[in-house]
């Protein structure tokens, strides 16, 4: 049994067959799932989907790179679906400065809106990070975001940062990237946290892992996620995969 905790089933890759990929996902033991939407068009398809499946859920948020689009009418539309029994997280939510649609400052009041709603609410959050991580970091620290908890959705940094995420409560969530063959920080970041604090994730259709990679990702190869993980602990993939749905499954209060 494994829970992929982040996956993006309302993307327009999976329009073709949607219901083929979720049912490969449960064959393989992909037996729970959170749909993440991130915008406009992707929130209302997550919550859909969630509600088709009694083991699929969905988290609602906006992504910083379409920051500059977000309204304060599109922030009261995720209150409200907050409250929607299927909803279990607010985000995706964060930082990305690696594109440059959404300018920064317009992307840290966004990210510090989102984090202030999640306490109005009491919902754990999930975060988005390309290349701002002691942004982030400052940004959940000021913001008390340790009072909810969160995710460092598919980490991508150093040991350097996982106390300090730690330290608020956070969960660490890997996907496809730590099987990559030339990808280091991932593989050392996998045996540094408390398996206690792990998670595993797809991001699908993305960071589909080796030997996949380059194609079209789905929540099924979240099993080649858990065996690397595994094998770098020294552990049984049961074991991980046991220990990472009991985390899931607390993190986002199921």
């Amino acid at each position: 049994m494994l829970f992929d905790t982040h996956v993006h089933l309302n993307a327009r890759q999976f329009e073709p067959d949607r219901e083929e990929v979720i049912k490969r996902a449960f064959d393989a033991g992909v037996t729970q799932m959170v749909v993440v939407g991130f915008d406009r068009e992707t929130i209302p398809l997550a919550i859909e989907i969630a509600e088709q499946y009694d083991t699929i859920y969905a988290a609602v948020g906006w992504h910083p790179v379409d920051a500059i689009d977000m309204t304060d009418e599109d922030l009261a539309w995720i209150e409200e679906l907050s409250t929607h029994p299927k909803v279990v997280a607010i985000g995706e939510m964060g930082l990305d400065y690696h594109w440059d649609k959404s300018p920064k400052d317009v992307q840290k009041e966004v990210f510090r809106k989102q984090i202030q709603l999640a306490k109005k609410v009491n919902m754990p959050i999930i975060i988005h990070n390309r290349e701002a991580t002691e942004d982030i970091i400052t940004i959940l620290q000021e913001e008390n975001a340790n009072e909810v908890g969160g995710i460092m959705h598919c980490y991508n940094d150093t040991v350097k940062y996982i106390q300090s995420c730690l330290d608020m409560n956070f969960y660490i969530s890997l996907g496809g990237p730590v099987t990559f063959r030339n990808a280091t920080d991932p593989k050392e970041v996998a045996v540094e946290v408390p398996l206690d604090r792990l998670l595993v994730e797809t991001d699908a259709p993305f960071l589909a892992p080796h030997p996949n990679r380059g194609k079209r990702n789905e929540p099924s190869y979240v099993t080649l996620v858990a065996e690397k993980i595994a094998e770098l602990r020294n552990i049984s993939v049961e074991e991980l995969s046991k220990v990472t749905t009991e985390n899931a499954r607390r993190f986002f209060r199921l």
